[in-house]
């Protein structure tokens, strides 16, 4: 599956304003973990003032160790994902691939959708896990715990699994795609298989991981200022009209684009039309 590249910075809201709060790295997974896992995230921050961080997330699961706080499950979260940086913290995240979490696991992810659960709920022996996380200082040292973890609960082949993963590689990085028939046409699959599939492994439907990847798109592109004319911004990405667009926009980001564009503009200093 098409791998976003690591200084991406799809679904991270006023990116350039988060940067001056905090730090983010990444980390690739070993061969065989990249299955199921797409990347690591470390996130630091050190502030005299809080800061509220903004994302819009992918539709995958993430887990995550952090200090302080605790090892949890963070489920596919629907909504904007708002976290609060006071004083010193740290967060140590895996990203799954989306469909991957409930392929590895088994698990119903639609079940804990826009939820947070403790590691314990969801992991066997997780305790023990994040002791062994937490006692190592370097995030590759993590990694490589978290990974023994993982293969000792690898699953076999799942031709149904590589199926929504060829899927989801399509809606995220094709924006011609922009309606669920065209996913069905160029998969040929059954409208109802493909709902089925993306409850079982995704845990949200194939019409709102295709809406979502649009708005990724378009907060991605009006943060850069690469497109900013938003009649034409609304079309490429398949809205019916501007109106429709910057509703759902607003719904899910709390701002309208306009209002988007200009923040970053303010970041970036560059001047919109």
């Amino acid at each position: 599956m098409p791998r976003q590249p690591y200084d991406s910075e799809r679904g991270i809201l006023h990116p350039r304003e988060q940067a001056r709060h905090r730090s983010l790295s990444r980390l690739l997974p070993s061969p065989g973990i990249d299955r199921f896992v797409e990347w690591y995230w470390i996130v630091e921050w050190d502030l005299q003032e809080p800061y509220v961080a903004e994302v819009l997330p992918y539709p995958c699961v993430n887990v995550t160790f952090e200090e302080p706080g605790g090892a949890f499950v963070n489920g596919v979260c629907t909504r904007k994902f708002e976290r609060e940086l006071v004083g010193r913290g740290r967060v140590f995240g895996v990203k799954f691939w989306a469909g991957g979490f409930g392929a590895m696991t088994g698990l119903d992810v639609g079940s804990f959708r826009d939820q947070v659960l403790p590691l314990r709920d969801v992991f066997d022996d997780a305790d023990r896990l994040a002791d062994l996380v937490f006692a190592e200082s370097d995030d590759v040292r993590r990694r490589a715990v978290f990974e023994a973890y993982l293969s000792d609960h690898l699953v076999a082949a799942d031709a149904q699994y590589e199926l929504v993963r060829a899927v989801i590689a399509a809606m995220s990085e094709d924006r011609e795609l922009t309606r669920v028939d065209q996913v069905t046409e160029r998969f040929d699959l059954p409208i109802r298989k493909l709902q089925r599939l993306f409850r079982r492994y995704v845990g949200v439907g194939p019409k709102w991981v295709l809406r979502r990847y649009r708005l990724h798109d378009g907060a991605d592109l009006l943060a850069r200022g690469e497109l900013t004319d938003l009649a034409t911004l609304s079309t490429a990405l398949g809205y019916f009209d501007q109106a429709h667009f910057s509703h759902e926009f607003k719904e899910q980001i709390g701002l309208t684009p306009a209002e988007y564009a200009t923040r970053a503009a303010a970041e970036s200093q560059i001047t919109y039309r």
